[in-house]
This record gives structure tokens, C-alpha cells and sequence, in this order.
């Protein structure tokens, strides 16, 4: 008990050894709130400051002897007591982890991972932007596939959404494309036919006429199909048609060049001073069915190898010797249609410049499809300029003190005949494409996109 009446006015806290009561726990609550109210409701007032008015900003309006403050004077500010104790649970700290490597991959790479419908498409587009299997080894990956199929799986999909259908394994001959590469064939055979049975001017309108409906014939062949490419402007159509029209007429204007004509224009006629070579033009365009059948059979096959294939040097190795034989089976072919072709019309075997013609326009088309046409265009150019250049040194030597410009040609031409310069011009830009075709024909990913219908 407190001292003194004054101790009679006011609760207390008991002093007593007994238990604490309901009316005592009532007021420890009641003085604790009390308390903490206060504490939170008094202002923090500076030295000299007396009583008086806050309003709602913490700000004195009015002291305590009624006036209001000076303007300027720096107002009084309320601030929360900051208590030394917390509630709740204390939050865990914030681990922080390494960024996911394959995760900004697949950020870099998000259209691709996105649109593929198989591993094997992201591998070949990963292996297109340069990505090699040492490089996989950095993702912790033994391979660019295996790199592949973890992101194909990690890409989120709509679980809603049917799933889409599997790409076929190969893509698969079609009846258009197969007429389509006969046509060609066919319709110069029957220009072949109307040139023997035709002569004079009814010849050179025949000739025209049919040299128009074997090029349209053939626009339409490499349209579609295994030889269609991507870029349907065609932009080696002016090289292609110059090397098929030397084929036709290249030789005998060479050797009359020589001699010093041609004094007339060519006739058609196998004796005639500028003869047509036929026998090659139409073995190129009856070619035309095995070059699409070839191109087929290596869509087919790299397709087969793609899916088997665990690592991008094990499919370079598979595909170098397919590509090797693809070559072959449509040389062997092309040489087999110039054996029948010279043997029915009667000509001189043309097989060294034919073939050699073949090879790079079997070459530059298999790239072209395939999405490289830089170097088809390239070499292209290469050859054909190199046929022109000797062509033009031989008129060119008649001028006054040029006759030096057709030594070389006139050298090839007396040592190896007329068909020394396409041989060798075409030769060497068949093996220039070859080894490039090697580099880039290898790759995944020029096997990896979906054929063309």
C-alpha cells in the first residue's frame, strides 16, 4: 500500500505474493496502450519551444501566447517513435544464384525455339548462328543436340492446344514435279525433230519458237519440286541461258572464228559453216528427270542421317560421301543420255564439255536450293565471262596490232580442239562449287528446313 491518502485515489500494482487478478491484468493492458499513445501523439518539440498548435502536417500554427509563427521559421515536425523491437517472423535472406546460361540462349534464339516443331530444327538453326559442339560444352552439354532437345523441352507450350502433327521423315516425290521435270525434255526433243524436218526460214521460226517453250519449260521445272529454291526470281537465269546457248552454238563459232568467219549466219545444218551442236542441249534438258530424282534422294537420305545423327561432325562425315554420290549418279546419267542422244542425231561425242557443263549446273542448282546462291552466282558469272573473254579475243585479235590477244586461245584451240575452252572454264567452276558444296551441303542446317511442296 502506498504512503499517504494520495495512494488510495488510484489503482496500483498488487504487492502482495498472490497471483495477479482479472482487474489487474486489465489495467497493465489498459496503461500499456495508454502509454504508447502518448507516446505516439507528443510532438518533438526544440529547445524553447512553448505549447501550442500543430495542425495536421506537424506545423505550429498558433504558440503558446496566441501568436502565429514568423514566416520562414522552420516548423516542428512529429516523428514516429522507432522501436528496438520487431514482430513476426524475421525475413530469410535473399539468395543470389548465377544466371541460366541455356535460358539466355533460348532468349537470344526465342523465334526459333518458338517455331520448331522438332529438336533437330533447333540444332541446325544453332549450328546456322555458328554454335559448334565445343560451344555446347560451355552449356554444359557433350553436343549441340543434346543442347537442342533441353531447350525444345524447356520452351513453354499451351497444354490446351492440340499438338501440332510430326514433320515427316522425308519429303515425298509429287506427280507435279515429276511431269514437270519431263516436260522440258520432251519439248526440246520435238524442237530437235522440227529443226531435221524443216528448212529455211520455217527452220529459224521453229528454232525460236521452240528455244522459248523449252526455257519457259524449264522456269517451270526448277519451280517446283526438289530443284525449286527459294528465291523465285531466278538471278543466274541470264548466266544459266548464256552456257546452254554456248553448248548450242559455241563450238562451231569458235572454229569459225579461228579460221577467220563466220561469214553467214548459222543454218541449222550438221555441214553447214556454223553448225548447231544439239546433242548436248538435249541431253542437259532430258537430264532434267534425273537431276530432280537425285536432288530427291539426297533430301531423302540427309533427312535419314539428320535423325540418327547425334553430334554435327558425325553428320558432316555421313553426308560428304552422299553428296559425293549423289554427283556421280547424276553424272552417270547425263553421260548415258549424251551416248544416246550423239548416236540418234549422229554427232561427235561431246562428253568432256557436257559433262563438265552438267556437273556445275547440277552444283549451282542443288545450292541454290539450299538457300546459298552467292557462290552460284559467283562462279556462274566466272565461267561464262571466261567463255565470252574467249570468244571476244579471237575478233578482237583482228584489229592492227592485237593479233597477240588470240595466241592463247588459237595454243588451246590447235592443241586440244574447240571444246578445250568450255571444258576448261566449266571444269574448273564445277570444282570450285564441289568443294564449296562440301562445306556447306554438310551442315544440318541446310538439310533441316522442310522441303517445298
Amino acid at each position: 500500500m502506498s504512503g499517504g491518502l494520495g495512494g488510495l485515489d488510484g489503482p496500483g500494482a498488487p504487492t502482495s505474493p498472490g497471483a495477479w487478478d482479472e482487474r489487474s491484468e486489465e489495467w497493465l493492458t489498459a496503461e500499456g496502450g495508454a502509454l504508447e499513445t502518448a507516446e505516439r501523439n507528443v510532438p518533438e518539440t526544440s529547445e524553447g519551444d512553448g505549447p501550442g498548435t500543430l495542425d495536421g502536417n506537424g506545423r505550429k500554427t498558433v504558440d503558446g501566447n496566441g501568436r502565429k509563427p514568423a514566416v520562414g521559421s522552420r516548423p516542428a515536425t512529429v516523428e514516429a517513435p522507432t522501436s528496438t523491437f520487431t514482430t513476426g517472423p524475421r525475413p530469410a535472406p535473399t539468395r543470389r544464384t548465377g544466371a541460366d546460361p541455356v535460358k539466355a540462349l533460348m532468349h537470344r534464339h526465342r523465334a526459333l525455339c518458338e517455331r520448331a516443331v522438332d529438336p533437330l530444327e533447333i540444332a541446325a538453326g544453332l549450328e546456322a548462328h555458328g554454335i559448334t559442339d565445343r560451344t555446347a560444352s560451355r552449356f554444359l552439354h557433350r553436343d549441340v543436340f543434346s543442347l537442342a532437345e533441353e531447350m525444345y523441352a524447356r520452351v513453354p507450350r499451351d497444354a490446351d492446344a492440340p499438338p501440332s502433327p510430326p514433320p515427316p521423315d522425308a519429303p515425298r516425290a509429287r506427280a507435279d514435279w515429276i511431269l514437270l521435270s519431263l516436260l522440258p525434255g520432251a519439248l526440246c526433243a520435238a524442237v530437235v525433230i522440227a529443226l531435221h524436218l524443216t528448212h529455211g526460214r520455217s527452220r529459224l521460226i521453229a528454232a525460236a519458237a521452240g528455244a522459248l517453250a523449252v526455257a519457259l519449260a524449264l522456269r517451270a521445272a526448277l519451280a517446283r519440286g526438289p530443284l525449286a529454291g527459294k528465291d523465285r526470281r531466278q538471278p543466274c537465269a541470264t548466266r544459266i541461258t548464256w552456257l546452254v546457248a554456248y553448248a548450242l552454238l559455241g563450238d562451231g563459232l569458235l572454229q569459225a572464228a579461228a579460221a577467220g568467219g563466220p561469214d553467214a549466219l548459222p543454218t541449222g545444218a550438221a555441214h553447214s559453216p556454223w553448225p548447231f551442236t544439239t546433242a548436248p542441249v538435249l541431253a542437259l534438258t532430258l537430264s532434267c528427270a534425273p537431276a530432280a530424282w537425285c536432288a530427291h534422294l539426297l533430301a531423302v537420305r540427309a533427312r535419314r542421317k539428320l535423325s540418327s545423327s547425334r553430334a554435327l561432325e558425325e553428320f558432316a562425315t555421313s553426308a560428304k560421301p552422299l553428296l559425293l554420290g549423289t554427283l556421280a549418279l547424276y553424272l552417270g546419267a547425263l553421260a548415258a543420255l549424251l551416248t544416246l542422244t550423239t548416236t540418234v542425231l549422229d554427232e561427235p561425242l561431246a562428253h568432256p564439255q557436257t559433262l563438265t557443263l552438267g556437273g556445275l549446273l547440277f552444283l549451282a542448282r542443288l545450292l541454290t536450293t539450299h538457300g546459298f546462291t552467292h557462290a552460284p552466282a559467283l562462279v556462274l558469272t566466272a565461267a561464262a565471262s571466261a567463255e565470252a573473254t574467249a570468244l571476244a579475243a579471237l575478233f578482237a585479235a583482228r584489229l592492227p596490232g592485237c593479233a597477240w590477244l588470240a595466241t592463247p586461245v588459237e595454243t588451246l584451240v590447235d592443241t586440244w580442239g574447240p571444246a578445250a575452252i568450255p571444258t576448261a572454264a566449266c571444269g574448273t567452276a564445277a570444282l570450285t562449287l564441289l568443294l564449296h558444296a562440301t562445306r556447306t551441303l554438310t551442315r544440318a542446317s541446310a538439310h533441316a528446313t522442310r522441303d517445298q511442296p
